[in-house]
């Protein structure tokens, strides 16, 4: 396991990003859900290192990163990713995202598909409308004043410890409470609170995610796509994983026994679906050509045969 004593920190914009970058290799960029960190990779960074060059970022707004007043769109944050690698001197990465992260992940896919070699998705938003009402709350005028006091001082310790002392019963809906203590206990932070409530207003509202890339899925034709999904999600239900079937997405895992957080509940199993992953798949090569080919034609393109076999399931 990875201590949060190597966090480190570029400033880019001005603003503080703090991330985590161990192992030698091959580039992964571990992108985290809504609300989360990088922590919540805890369980697959150091094996993951073993064999790649692992990039965890607190998305800004998050965790150690700054929180300040901007944009916590999906395409802002994929222009700070693409910015950190430069920083970073990372030209292209294989992107693996988590829930929100996971729409980050296809948004800087969609966007810089130059410097994407892969997408692994697990638990992901952005293909399909629905989400748990927990979240879609969030969205709801005076939310962020409920929260703000369902998080005082006075009862935060008792609420966080009975959480994560429910995750511990083996009760399958109870199995994610230990990362919702933790989300829970981050929420008392106005900051952070700001900034949660900004990016999910800009992806979803009480009827569910707006924003989804169901239109745009075809281009994940031109580059691998391995989608992993928990069968006992109940945050993004793992029905979601048929969107990825229906287009043709071959590497689908929907893991038994799991929920929202796969790479918690599995991380072995996790760590070797996505070593497996790169070793079989050939990182995509962007072709400007073949991409303005691809948006005129949209869902009706076609690939050759070697392109398609290029194409390579997750908790909610």
């Amino acid at each position: 396991m990875i201590s949060r004593d190597d966090v480190q920190y570029e400033v880019v914009h001005g603003h503080r990003r703090a991330f985590r970058r161990v192992g030698s290799g091959p580039a992964l960029l571990l992108l985290h859900g809504l609300a989360c960190d990088s922590s919540t990779w805890d369980n697959v960074i150091a094996p993951l290192a073993e064999n790649f060059t692992v990039i965890a970022p607190d998305l800004l707004g998050h965790g150690a990163s700054d929180k300040p007043d901007a944009d916590y769109s999906l395409g802002g944050y994929a222009n700070g990713m693409r910015d950190l690698l430069t920083v970073l001197g990372v030209d292209s990465v294989t992107v693996v995202g988590h829930s929100f992260g996971g729409g980050v992940a296809m948004q800087f896919a969609y966007q810089f598909p130059e410097r994407t070699e892969r997408i692994v998705l697990i638990s992901t938003g952005g293909l399909g409308r629905d989400v748990t009402r927990l979240i879609r709350f969030l969205t709801l005028p005076g939310s962020g004043a409920a929260v703000s006091l369902a998080t005082l001082r006075p009862w935060r310790p008792l609420v966080s410890a009975g959480l994560r002392a429910l995750s511990r019963t083996g009760i399958p809906a109870a199995r994610d409470l230990d990362e919702v203590s933790y989300i829970y206990s981050a929420f008392a932070d106005p900051a952070h609170r700001r900034a949660v409530h900004r990016a999910t207003s800009h992806v979803l509202n009480w009827h569910g995610q707006f924003v989804t890339m169901t239109d745009r899925t075809y281009l994940a034709r031109a580059l691998p796509v391995l989608v992993i999904w928990g069968a006992d999600d109940r945050v993004i239900p793992p029905t979601h994983a048929e969107t990825a079937r229906l287009h043709a997405w071959s590497d689908v895992h929907v893991l038994a026994d799991s929920g929202h957080f796969p790479h918690k509940d599995h991380p072995e199993t996790i760590v070797r679906l996505v070593e497996e992953f790169v070793a079989t798949r050939e990182p995509a090569h962007y072709h400007r050509g073949r991409w303005r080919a691809m948006l005129r034609r949209g869902d009706q393109v076609t690939l050759g045969t070697a392109s398609s076999a290029s194409l390579s399931e997750v908790a909610g």
